[in-house]
């Protein structure tokens, strides 16, 4: 089963969310080459602005680093095989 090869980092997501992100991953990792990140982000990316409508953002690699702000409980880090994968929703800011 899919929990056994994910390790989740770090979350604020609901647990059935969370499900869904590794969900994706798994399969956008069966659909692309594992060094097609692009592929594998776009993937992910599109399924979540599917679901839970748009302003989703995905990022997918084995050595990144990054600082963001995101919309409370929709944030995930996790790692999947040799991959990382770092899903939020961008939090608004007033003008």
């Amino acid at each position: 089963m899919l929990e056994g090869k994910a390790l989740i980092e770090d979350t604020d997501m609901p647990v059935k969310m969370q499900i869904q992100a590794m969900a994706s991953a798994s399969e956008a990792l069966d659909l692309f080459d594992v060094i097609d990140c692009k592929s594998i982000a776009a993937h992910i990316k599109k399924e979540f602005d599917t679901k839970f409508g748009c302003g989703w953002q995905c990022v997918v690699g084995s050595s990144f680093g990054c600082f963001f702000t995101h919309s409370k409980g929709t944030f995930i880090y996790f790692t999947l095989e040799t991959l990382n994968f770092l899903i939020f929703k961008g939090a608004s800011s007033p003008l």
